[in-house]
């Protein structure tokens, strides 16, 4: 006759509760049963949880229920001849607790996240191809990290997210994890894609998870260099060859307007001649689109005595951040930036913290496309903006570079500004009558 015992296995703070099941001389498979509990309200004489706390009472009642359970699938299994083993076991075990289906599908969120992970080289990406990027994936692969941590010791099922959910969650994010508002946010849209991805394969969602709110913030704080400032910036006299070839990539990316890692991999077979232009063509790696910039004079000079030589994006943001200070870009500005933070225990993690800084400790890769964007809209068509940025749509532009309705309303006046202007300079013609001379 089958007979089952529950184990911990650990003195640990929390501890997995084990089931052992003997069947017969041989055959005695044990797994987790996914209860947790702490071995001081572990009562070793009847092998349940001691009955002093309502939890306590609730998790013996559950493991007396399965082990009601897993006694009577024994029996049946055989009868019906299945193969009892380790993987029976936990099959069971999951079963019983609605972690999975009858068809095997888990309805775990870990384990809903975590075949997003393992499918990520044949999953469909943004740029319609096959394969994740590594971005993509490392995002995932830190969502799968902080619910693990958010949910000890409850065990969070697909069908729990909910609104109510995501507000609890999102102020974990934001309180407890110290992440940037669009960092929680992207979390929170990473979540959304998880639920979404379950119930396409069949998995329980709650209706509500696509109600929570994940929509990327306006940026607060435009950080760019201004013409003024790319001025001081190449006036500034400059000792060290690291520093001047990394102002030339610097100055290089304001005018060309590309993300840093674009930048930074020209060399001379991106610059070629079509229909007597010169251009510098390149495939974008984030988006995958082809972009097409025209070499006009400013980019000649820059680059008159050769291309920069390579370098790395560390090196790159460490080295402007350097000749910006030497260039006195100093002035006091809203941002964030990396700062190493205690966990206790000797944990460290990086986050981004806001605050007050001077502008030069700001500077990063990213303040070369956002500076061609914003200083030239308002004097280039913002469709020509676009095509070399590569946002997608204009209002993704306008977001980008901090543009509002109150922008828009200042266009508007300057335009009718200007129209008044050129109709008050136009030459007011007068018809003059022809009449006959006598002299």
């Amino acid at each position: 006759m089958a007979t089952i015992k529950y184990q911990l296995l650990s003195k640990s703070e929390t501890v997995p509760i084990y089931l052992r099941l003997s069947v017969k001389r041989g055959l005695t498979p044990r797994t987790k049963t996914g209860l947790h509990i702490k071995p001081k309200d572990w009562s070793t004489a009847s092998n349940f949880p001691k009955t002093t706390t309502a939890n306590n009472k609730k998790l013996k009642s559950d493991l007396q229920k399965l082990e009601t359970y897993i006694l009577d699938e024994v029996n049946n299994a055989n009868t019906k001849g299945e193969t009892i083993n380790t993987a029976w076991l936990k099959f069971k075990i999951d079963l019983f607790f609605g972690r999975i289906s009858e068809t095997q599908q888990s309805e775990l969120l870990t384990d809903a996240i975590q075949s997003i992970i393992d499918e990520a080289p044949t999953r469909e990406n943004a740029k319609k191809g096959i394969g994740l990027s590594k971005s993509r994936l490392n995002g995932y692969i830190s969502l799968l990290n902080i619910i693990k941590e958010y949910q000890t010791p409850n065990t969070l099922k697909v069908k729990d997210i909910n609104v109510k959910f995501g507000k609890d969650f999102l102020n974990y994010l934001l309180n407890v994890k110290k992440y940037q508002k669009s960092t929680a946010l992207k979390k929170l849209a990473d979540l959304k894609t998880v639920c979404n991805d379950a119930e396409i394969y069949g998995i329980e969602t709650n209706p509500q998870f696509k109600k929570i709110k994940s929509t990327k913030p306006n940026n607060e704080n435009i950080l760019y260099l201004n013409p003024k400032e790319l001025q001081q910036i190449q006036d500034t006299i400059l000792l060290s060859e690291s520093l001047q070839n990394a102002r030339k990539w610097l100055l290089l990316g304001c005018n060309i307007g590309q993300r840093g890692g674009d930048l930074l991999q020209l060399n001379e077979s991106n610059f070629k001649t079509l229909n007597n232009l010169d251009v510098i063509q390149l495939r974008q790696q984030k988006t995958g689109k082809n972009v097409t910039i025209p070499v006009l004079a400013k980019t000649k000079e820059i680059i008159k005595s050769g291309l920069p030589y390579k370098i790395s994006t560390q090196k790159f943001n460490k080295h402007i951040k350097e000749i910006c200070k030497l260039a006195g870009i100093n002035k006091m500005i809203k941002g964030s930036k990396i700062t190493v933070i205690e966990k206790g225990k000797g944990n460290k993690e990086k986050r981004k913290v806001s605050g007050l800084y001077p502008k030069w400790q700001l500077m990063a890769s990213h303040v070369c496309r956002r500076a061609f964007c914003s200083n030239l809209y308002g004097t280039l068509p913002t469709p020509l903006i676009m095509s070399i940025s590569a946002h997608s749509s204009e209002k993704m532009l306008l977001n980008y570079i901090g543009k509002d309705s109150l922008d828009f309303a200042q266009q508007i006046a300057d335009f009718y500004t200007l129209q008044a202007l050129k109709e008050k300079k136009e030459p007011q013609l007068q018809v003059v009558k022809k009449t006959n001379l006598i002299g």
